[in-house]
C-alpha cells in the first residue's frame, strides 16, 4: 500500500503538467492578461472543447489557474495564472531553453504559435 503524501517528484510534476494541452494553456496566460475561454481554444487551434475544459478544471484544482465569473450581459468567463502558477515560469523558460538548444542541433525550426514567445 503506498503513502500518497511520498511521491516521486517527477510523478508530481507529470500529474501536474502532464497531457498535450496543460503547458500549452499555461504559456498562453503567461502574459499576465486574463483570457476568455474562446481565444484560449483559438489559441490552441484543434483542442475540443471537452479537452480543453477539463484542462483548465484540472490546472484550476491544481491551484495554477484561477476562473473569474463576470455575472453581466453577456456573461462571460476569464483564466488567469495565480501566483502558484506565476511560479512554473522561470521552470518552464529552463526547460524552453534546453528543447531550443537540442532542436537547434536536429535543425529544427523554434515556433511557438499559442504564446508567441519564441
Amino acid at each position: 500500500m503506498s503513502d500518497e503524501k511520498n511521491i516521486c517528484p517527477l510523478k508530481y510534476l507529470t500529474k501536474t503538467f502532464g497531457g498535450k494541452w496543460k503547458l500549452p494553456i499555461i504559456c498562453i496566460l503567461s502574459n499576465k492578461k486574463p483570457q476568455r475561454y474562446s481565444t484560449i481554444k483559438r489559441k490552441l487551434g484543434d483542442i475540443t472543447n471537452m479537452m480543453l475544459s477539463q484542462s483548465l478544471k484540472e490546472l484550476e484544482a491544481d491551484g495554477l489557474i484561477t476562473r473569474t465569473q463576470y455575472n453581466e450581459v453577456p456573461p462571460h468567463v476569464e483564466y488567469s495564472l495565480t501566483k502558484r502558477g506565476e511560479g512554473t515560469l522561470e521552470f518552464l523558460m529552463t526547460a524552453a531553453e534546453w528543447a531550443l538548444k537540442e532542436m537547434d542541433a536536429e535543425n529544427l525550426q523554434a515556433h511557438c504559435g499559442e504564446c508567441g514567445t519564441l
